[in-house]
């Protein structure tokens, strides 16, 4: 740990404060309910994909991969060669969908397919996801900081809090894109800095690295095996391609977006300029853990003093320093990958840069957090508030609310932060949370937008029976050892992909069985609403 000189700290200090002066002058524009949520549909397309690719770009990114590809491979770039298939889907048929609804929450349309149980449902999982990623990206970037400053992580994740929901609630969606645009340029400026910073402190230059990373296979893109016990090549494949789907298809973040557009073709095109961006600055996170890793092995005394950091964490406070040793003596690197980063940036990065790159991972932490706060307010304010409670609210009332329940999204946030504080990968926590959370309500979707004829209550039981298939595959770990033929076998990232395989086969095969009982009641059943939707 170390004190941060002057200029660092004024370099965050000046960041930080422009971004609130950017909340303050989007302020005086958010004068309705519209302007905040939708920014009255007139953000270029172009913006909109810097934005939508800041929001990908979060510090899970950011921190994540470069040390989960230090502890293994290139597995995590797997995950955005899901993207182009995902956003091919999204422009041809959710973007479209979505334009003509006029909705501007994900889930309104659900209502009218299935009934309000299925919209409430979708919402409730939303807000779980962000509360995981909130939680996720705070306690990421709290994990930085407190090698940086020897701050707490309580205190960072708290004051780093304060100022994302002060500028989210000034400005509305209008300030989280055109942030976004900035932080999204930052953050790729801080990712070419870091990979610079790496190779020319490396004895031997890229040579070296190259030489490391092939000997010990840090390059490759994990196994081809069919094999989906394990985090191989097609199980991360399956799991980005539906995440990838979920966000552009069900997620808010992402939705919401589209209608900030000024016409559908720019909304198209954003999504398309986020993949452009997203996928090759993605191998460029991976080829940093890669680097790192090489730095470590030609710097064996770094690499010790982080094992027993890691060791130290892992063991109650009273432990001997022999216990530390013998623990640290048996971490891989997988068990200290999230701490490669931070100690690079301690011992080898010049004063003033490291000022700028935690600018960067500020960045990559403050747009995903505030787009989930405004996604979070609305969903809040549209789905469960007017809808359950008072429909009928003015617009100086609509506005209001949004920004309480801004505040209320922004510091569950950073409960959940705290909460994760002294976990082990924050990619795997998020992968693991959104995989969970996401896959029911993409199921749901698909369901009713593919099976014309399924039913309110075939939809209601296929959901039912694929939360306890995803209940059974996140808790079956935990059942005693007599009863572990019960658990699953899978991967945890196949939870999305079995969730929402789950939810929609069991509503198709339910519409099959009735229609073949009942053929003549196979008339299309929906009503004008949803005739109009889908």
């Amino acid at each position: 740990m170390r004190s941060l000189p002057t200029l660092d700290l004024t370099v965050i200090v000046l960041y930080l404060g422009a971004m609130l002066l950017v909340g303050w002058y989007f302020s005086r524009k958010n004068k309705n309910a519209e302007q905040f949520t939708k920014a009255s549909g007139k953000i270029p397309g172009w913006a909109i994909g810097i934005s939508i690719y800041a929001t990908f770009l979060s510090s899970n990114t950011f921190l994540g991969v470069p040390g989960k590809t230090f502890g293994g491979n290139w597995s995590a770039f797997v995950f955005s060669i899901s993207m182009p298939f995902a956003a091919w889907i999204a422009s041809k048929y959710f973007v479209p969908f979505y334009r003509n609804t006029g909705e501007i929450s994900a889930y309104t349309h659900l209502e009218h397919r299935f009934g309000a149980w299925a919209r409430t449902y979708a919402v409730v999982c939303f807000l779980l996801t962000q509360l995981a990623r909130m939680g996720s990206i705070f306690f990421g970037v709290a994990l930085t900081l407190q090698a940086l400053t020897g701050y707490s992580m309580k205190m960072i994740i708290l004051c780093m809090g304060i100022c994302i929901i002060i500028y989210t609630v000034l400005g509305g969606i209008e300030a989280v894109i055109w942030t976004e645009v900035g932080q999204g340029i930052v953050k790729t400026f801080g990712a070419f800095l870091i990979l610079y910073l790496i190779i020319i402190n490396m004895p031997g230059g890229v040579s070296k690295i190259t030489a490391i990373g092939l000997h010990d296979q840090k390059f490759g893109l994990g196994s081809f095996a069919i094999n989906f016990q394990e985090p191989t090549f097609w199980v991360v494949l399956l799991y980005g391609f539906f995440i990838n789907l979920n966000n552009f298809g069900m997620d808010q973040n992402y939705v919401q977006r589209y209608h900030t557009a000024s016409s559908s073709k720019q909304a198209v095109k954003s999504i398309w300029l986020c993949v452009v961006l997203y996928v090759p600055v993605s191998l460029l996170f991976c080829i940093i853990g890669s680097a790192l890793y090489a730095f470590y092995q030609v710097h064996p005394e770094l690499t010790e003093a982080i094992r027993h950091q890691a060791a130290a964490e892992h063991l109650p406070a009273n432990a001997t320093a022999s216990q530390i040793a013998n623990l640290a003596a048996n971490l891989s690197p997988a068990d200290y990958g999230d701490k490669i980063m931070p100690n690079f940036m301690i011992t080898k990065i010049p004063a003033g840069l490291v000022g700028l790159i935690i600018s960067a991972i500020l960045s990559a932490a403050m747009s995903t957090i505030s787009s989930g706060m405004n996604a979070s307010a609305t969903v809040f304010s549209v789905d469960i508030y007017k809808r359950y409670f008072k429909p009928g609210i003015n617009e100086k009332q609509t506005l209001w609310l949004l920004h309480t329940a801004t505040v209320v999204a922004g510091v569950a946030g950073v409960a959940a932060g705290i909460a994760m504080i002294g976990v082990k990968s924050v990619l795997d926590v998020w992968w693991q949370l959104s995989g969970i959370f996401a896959g029911g309500m993409l199921g749901l979707f698909l369901l009713g937008m593919i099976s014309r004829q399924t039913r309110n209550h075939e939809a209601l039981v296929a959901t039912i029976v694929g939360i306890l298939v995803i209940l059974w595959m996140t808790l079956s770990v935990l059942l005693p050892e007599q009863y572990a033929t019960f658990r699953n076998q899978l991967h945890q990232n196949m939870i999305i992909v079995v969730g929402t395989l789950t939810i929609f086969l069991v509503g198709v095969i339910l519409t099959k069985l009735r229609q073949k009982q009942n053929p003549i009641a196979t008339v299309n059943h929906q009503n004008p609403v949803e005739k109009h939707i889908y």
